[in-house]
């Protein structure tokens, strides 16, 4: 037996465990939370091991290593500590700036966050209660329904189809729908350009429908354009913030068009939401990553970013060219797909009946991932879609995976 006075020593080392009942402490909203699939994929394998379709991870290719090196050198030689200390919660003023003459937008109107997925998160804190309505395209962005439940929001899921006054029906009969039921409608949720997961766009008629929606029915849209500069064919389509910016928030990222790991993105919309926004985000963390903030300015106004941003659209263009063909020639008849113009993700379509959640383990345990277009949906059909992704993997393991789930779903 331990002497007495070694037993809170042993307890600590965890040799001893103590019994603890935590359920009474949680908060009501943990009760909300859900764990991502594609996280959970992670940690089960190494995604080097396997032919993984299932994130949205851009490709290390595309990482200007040198460049980043040299930008950092000249950050710490320029600003010294101001580059390691606290910063302004709206952002550095040099990222501000570069970011207001990239898209001519005023200082005034931009926020910038730790990363577009805080924006995603803030925008959602600052405007929903329990119980309030978010509307969101069915499929749509798993992040988002995360961020949106664990606030206890009320999401509600519309299919989106191309036919102009189709749209417009559709997303009017869910507002009515939601009026009807008594429930206050905050803002819609919308990735116009390549959207995760479907890589589908809205043409510029269907997004002046739902400015027109917002207007006429009192709530605010919430556009989300991650992927927007990663287009690879068509010409693009004005924002829905252009259309409309007093009533939209429109949320930026680094991610995809520099490297995901400086987790930086930005919010642009009506300074008096943007002030909200700035006070809610002094409780979260204080101030985006400052030395990061350095780096994106610097990598932006030297015009680094965009020859850079040209190398990555041709990269990106031919893995989906590759893929696109590759499901030509390996999908079995019945299964369909989209063309995404742009972004980092095609969606499939199998025939009535195939459950991709079930199908998952036997796709896992032969060595290829996806993720189960279910889990995109709102309200939990979608069951025979699948997301893949083509901006990871080498052309090579997208070759060899595509075969193999062919040859899976054959």
């Amino acid at each position: 037996m331990p002497a007495c006075s070694d037993i809170p020593a042993l307890i600590y080392l965890g040799i001893l465990e103590q019994h603890i009942d935590y359920s009474g402490l949680f908060s009501d909203d943990v009760g909300a939370f859900f764990r991502s699939p594609v996280r959970e994929i992670f940690k089960r394998v190494d995604l080097n091991s396997i032919y993984s379709f299932a994130g949205g991870y851009p490709s290390a290719e595309t990482f200007p290593l040198d460049q980043f090196g040299e930008i950092m050198q000249d950050v710490i030689r320029r600003n010294g500590g101001k580059a390691f200390q606290y910063g302004a919660t709206q952002g550095v003023p040099e990222l501000r700036e570069a970011l207001s003459a990239r898209y001519g937008i005023p200082l005034e109107r931009i926020q910038v966050t730790s990363s577009s997925q805080q924006g995603i998160d803030v925008c959602t804190r600052v405007l929903v209660n329990p119980g309030d309505v978010i509307l969101a395209s069915n499929p749509s962005y798993l992040g988002a329904l995360q961020s949106f439940r664990s606030y206890r929001a009320d999401v509600v899921g519309v299919k989106t189809v191309s036919d102009p006054d189709g749209f417009a029906r559709a997303w009017e009969d869910a507002i009515e729908d939601c009026l009807a039921r008594g429930r206050r409608i905050k803002f819609l949720y919308a990735i116009a350009d390549f959207q995760n997961p479907s890589g589908e766009s809205l043409s510029l008629a269907q997004r002046q429908i739902l400015v027109d929606l917002a207007h006429r029915y009192g709530f605010l849209i919430v556009e989300d354009a991650p992927y927007r500069e990663l287009r690879y064919e068509g010409e693009p389509v004005p924002t829905i913030y252009s259309l409309a910016p007093d009533i939209v928030l429109h949320l930026g990222s680094f991610s995809k068009i520099m490297a995901p790991g400086f987790r930086l993105g930005w919010i642009f919309g009506n300074p008096e939401l943007l002030d909200k926004i700035y006070v809610c985000k002094q409780s979260l963390d204080l101030c985006p990553p400052v030395f990061d903030q350095y780096v994106a300015a610097e990598f932006l106004v030297s015009g680094r970013l965009d020859s850079n941003l040209a190398r990555s659209i041709e990269l990106y263009r031919s893995k989906r060219d590759l893929m696109l063909s590759l499901l030509e020639e390996h999908m079995p008849e019945g299964v369909t797909w989209t063309h995404p113009e742009g972004g980092l993700f095609l969606f499939l379509t199998m025939p009535d009946g195939f459950d991709a959640v079930k199908f998952y383990d036997k796709a896992l345990d032969a060595g290829v991932a996806y993720v189960a277009g279910s889990f995109f949906h709102t309200d939990g059909t979608g069951l025979n879609t699948m997301r893949l992704n083509f901006s990871f993997m080498s052309p090579e393991r997208i070759i060899e995976g595509i075969a193999l789930l062919g040859r899976l779903l054959g």
